[in-house]
């Protein structure tokens, strides 16, 4: 494994999941990992995700909604998609690149009042970010053991 993995989170429209998991991989994986988040499509980046991330004190504003970048896709150490759809349509990566779905609701599809609505947004938030905390503890225990 490279010095620094390079993660990247993939969803259908790039604009609110895999924009929060960029965000906390970012927050929380410091200099560890390179992170990176992109989509089948480029819908925008969702505002609730914005908000809901800045309650919880990351700043995701400044990120773009892009699309699937081959050069990325081609480098990744780790493809982890987000939604079914990401995962199914995703294109094909090299040998050597770990695929890991993480199937989570899209928030974005929340119904309901608008307290309702933002708590379905915190709610996934908290769910990206408690796999990504798992996640890069077991990255940390990786880099840690000996080598042969």
């Amino acid at each position: 494994m490279k010095e620094k993995p390079l993660i990247y989170f993939l969803c259908t429209g790039n604009s609110c999941r895999s924009q929060m998991a960029e965000g906390w991989a970012k927050h929380l994986g410091g200099d560890l990992v390179e992170v990176h988040s992109a989509g089948l499509e480029a819908h925008g980046l969702n505002p609730r995700a914005v908000a809901a991330m800045r309650e919880a004190g990351v700043d995701i504003s400044r990120q773009a909604s892009k699309r699937i970048d081959p050069e990325l896709l081609r480098r990744a150490d780790y493809v982890i998609t987000l939604c079914g759809d990401a995962e199914e349509r995703c294109p094909a990566t090299p040998p050597g690149v770990k695929r890991l779905h993480w199937g989570l609701e899209d928030p974005a599809k929340a119904t309901g009042t608008e307290e309702e609505v933002a708590a379905k947004f915190r709610e996934v938030r908290d769910a990206i970010r408690d796999r990504i905390q798992v996640f890069l503890e077991e990255l940390r225990r990786e880099r840690e053991r000996p080598v042969d």
